[in-house]
């Protein structure tokens, strides 16, 4: 825990007469936000200069009933007992504390931690690290600039800047830092494992500002940020010390998770997930049958697409795929497009291709091959609806495929009567449709024969 404070003072240098403490805040941080704020003006039994007030705003009326130190010193010890003093320039706001409790004739001791030396160790180059200057070049807002309350709070958002680019650079080795971004670990692990159900769904991480830093599913929501906690990889525990919070969705169907997951990263873009970010798309394998009957694969701009087998965000993607289907299925080059429309491909020189360019393969035999590539990639059905599990044991999922492409899901309840396309359609959410979520319905499809689906 660190206690992060400020105080002003009527003198450059702690006496008994003059330079004593005017005011003092004093925030604690438990190392995901300020959990308590202390603010109070002192009166300092001794004249306020004019320079002092104009500085502070201060005045000696205002100062005139509030309590004095030795009334406070109780508070101040029970709020900073077992935390780190941080300050900026901590030398000078913990020596005028240590000197007020030295006048009551006690002993006051805590370890300090200074956010001016810590951000010239973490942000070089600056040409001023004054707390005004910092701020400013770091986009931090003060509207009470020389007030306590508005100068800790401006420390207390620079301590954060400094603690993130500390978890982005561990080889920095500062004292109390790197203790507090384990505490800090375990103490968001409780949180957010506390928060998660045991149940299939989406879920979200979240950083201080609520933005969406990381989207996951998982049939078991809570042990899969679990292993987000035992990461050892670099990346994945950067994210832990942006991660304050979290929010879920429960989908019941480890169909709608997938669906779901791949369409709220394409809205959110979230900066730690790396798939399923793209959401235009460029290019896709169409399929046809020419004027022969023989089975033609083709790579087509995703608009001109008739019969798309696959969709794909690059013209390289889209190629790569094609190349491994051809030398998996001893396809040949000129029915898939990759060589002129009268050549005797150069895959049959090698024997990659059984002929059929050179009429050496029977056309059945060919179409045989491509056809198995038509049923892993397209639906058996062009109309279908797959019932799941739902969020309830009285509840079923239902995703619906319209025109052989994903629709949309829906809930409705066991025992209610659908039986037509017209009552699937009335309960579903409509989506909008991308290509790679047919994929994700058909690998589902292959891992799960047996589930129960509607024709119409």
């Amino acid at each position: 825990m660190f206690a992060i404070i400020d105080i002003e003072t009527c003198g450059g240098k702690f006496e008994f007469r003059k330079g004593r403490i005017i005011e003092i805040s004093i925030l604690i941080h438990d190392g995901l936000s300020v959990v308590e704020k202390f603010t109070t003006l002192i009166n300092p039994e001794c004249y306020i200069s004019p320079f002092f007030r104009g500085l502070t705003g201060i005045s000696n009326e205002m100062v005139e009933d509030a309590p004095k130190f030795h009334e406070i010193a109780k508070k101040i010890l029970e709020l900073t007992e077992d935390k780190i003093f941080v300050a900026h320039n901590v030398g000078f706001d913990y020596g005028f504390v240590k000197e007020e409790f030295a006048s009551l004739g006690f002993k006051y001791k805590r370890d300090t931690l200074c956010t001016v030396r810590l951000s010239r160790k973490l942000i070089p180059g600056k040409k001023s690290y004054s707390l005004g200057n910092l701020c400013e070049s770091l986009g931090i807002e003060n509207k009470a600039r020389h007030r306590a309350e508005g100068d800790a709070v401006a420390t207390a958002k620079l301590f954060d800047i400094l603690m993130q680019i500390k978890s982005d650079h561990p080889q920095y080795k500062t004292k109390g830092v790197d203790e507090l971004m384990v505490r800090r670990i375990d103490k968001i692990k409780k949180y957010i494992l506390d928060k998660l159900p045991e149940e299939c769904g989406v879920y979200y991480f979240l950083d201080q500002e609520q933005n969406i830093i990381y989207i996951g599913k998982s049939t078991n929501m809570y042990s899969r940020a679990m292993s987000h906690f035992n990461t050892k990889e670099q990346k994945g525990r950067k994210m832990l010390n942006e991660l304050y919070n979290v929010d879920f969705v429960k989908t019941g169907s480890e169909l709608i998770a997938l669906l779901l997951e791949s369409e709220e990263i394409k809205k959110h873009k979230p900066k730690f997930n790396n798939r399923r970010k793209a959401e235009s798309f460029t290019h896709s394998i169409d399929w046809f049958k020419d004027d022969k009957g023989i089975i033609n694969f083709k790579i087509v701009e995703y608009e001109n697409a008739e019969n798309a087998l696959m969709s794909f965000t690059t013209y390289f993607s889209a190629r790569e795929r094609l190349e491994t289907l051809l030398d998996e299925n001893s396809l040949c080059l000129r029915y898939c497009g990759l060589t002129d429309d009268e050549a005797i491909c150069f895959n049959h020189q090698i024997k990659k291709c059984n002929g059929i360019c050179a009429g050496e393969e029977e056309i059945e035999i060919y179409n045989k091959r491509a056809t198995e590539i038509l049923k892993r990639f397209i639906f058996e059905h062009s109309n279908f609806a797959i019932i799941d599990k739902g969020r309830t044991t009285d509840e079923r999922s239902l995703i619906l495929i319209e025109n052989g492409q994903y629709n949309g899901f829906g809930y409705f309840d066991e025992y209610a009567l659908l039986n037509s396309k017209e009552d699937f359609k009335n309960i579903i959410k409509q989506v909008n449709y991308y290509p790679d979520a047919d994929d994700l319905v058909k690998s589902w499809l292959k891992q799960n024969s047996k589930g129960k689906r509607i024709i119409f």
